[in-house]
């Protein structure tokens, strides 16, 4: 069995020590199994960027984006690789392991007859999930320096947006596994992540979509974390990445507290 030991953080008191408390628990729990798990989960983006940046990329070419910057097909691709790679491992660990533990395991039964409180368990899952989206977007944006489809500078910029896309995921599928009623139900959420991840502007821009196509892609969080991360890793950020932020940070807040109401009232009725 492999764990991990994360530090005590003495200073920690109130809510924010009892929602690390529940980050210490998943961390103790990791079994050497589910390691080969996260890994899958960085590999799939790349493969992605291997075969479609590069492959594709070699017949494509260099490609011009609407504000008139060329770029490499792969350096378009790679961003959007990152972006879909937070949102899997935020994803992966807020709705299939959350729901489990939640409606099989009752294993957030048994912490609520301690001073923890719902709220303080959805944000230390969510916490638990962060780490894996980070680990990923660190790998893959190493990977994006070493490919030169960005430079170390504007992979350091990057990282905290891949966080903050990863937090944003997170916390909305916590909030969507607390409507779910059997494992039956994930296979629409798959159906609708494999549509984000087609469609967001990841292998096309957004623009060559017909109006009202586009106005819909706009709308979506993978659309507007795409858009983020790959502003930043080409160096053409702007004011615009101001509203994909807001965006970001105030689904994030949406979903826990969303997700915090719904376990409040499952896990106390």
């Amino acid at each position: 069995m492999v764990s991990i030991v994360l530090p005590k953080l003495v200073s920690f008191e109130g809510p924010a020590r009892r929602a690390f408390s529940v980050t210490e628990r998943n961390a103790a729990a990791l079994k050497s199994a589910y390691w080969v798990v996260m890994i899958s989960g960085f590999f799939e983006p790349l493969l992605y960027l291997l075969s479609i940046g590069v492959g594709v990329g070699a017949l494509i070419g260099d490609l011009t984006l609407p504000g008139g910057q060329v770029v490499a097909y792969a350096a378009f691709v790679a961003p959007a690789m990152l972006a879909a790679s937070a949102m899997t491992g935020a994803l992966s660990e807020t709705t299939f392991n959350f729901f489990g533990k939640m409606k099989y395991m009752k294993l957030y039964d048994g912490i609520l007859a301690t001073p923890v409180q719902p709220f303080e368990i959805a944000l230390g899952e969510l916490a638990w999930a962060m780490i894996r989206g980070s680990s990923y977007s660190a790998a893959f944006l190493v990977v994006m320096v070493w490919m030169d489809l960005t430079t170390v500078g504007r992979a350091l910029v990057a990282f905290p947006a891949a966080v903050l896309v990863g937090f944003t995921f997170g916390a909305l599928g916590m909030a969507l596994s607390t409507f779910m009623r059997s494992w039956q139900d994930f296979d629409l959420m798959g159906s609708v992540q494999f549509s984000l991840f087609l469609f967001s502007g990841t292998f096309v821009p957004a623009e060559i979509y017909p109006a009202v196509l586009r106005w819909v892609v706009e709308l979506t969080p993978l659309y507007r974390s795409v858009h983020l991360i790959r502003d930043l890793s080409i160096g053409s950020a702007g004011p615009a990445q101001l509203l994909d932020v807001a965006y970001l940070v105030a689904l994030t807040v949406l979903g826990l507290v969303l997700a915090g109401r719904r376990m409040g009232r499952l896990l106390t009725r």
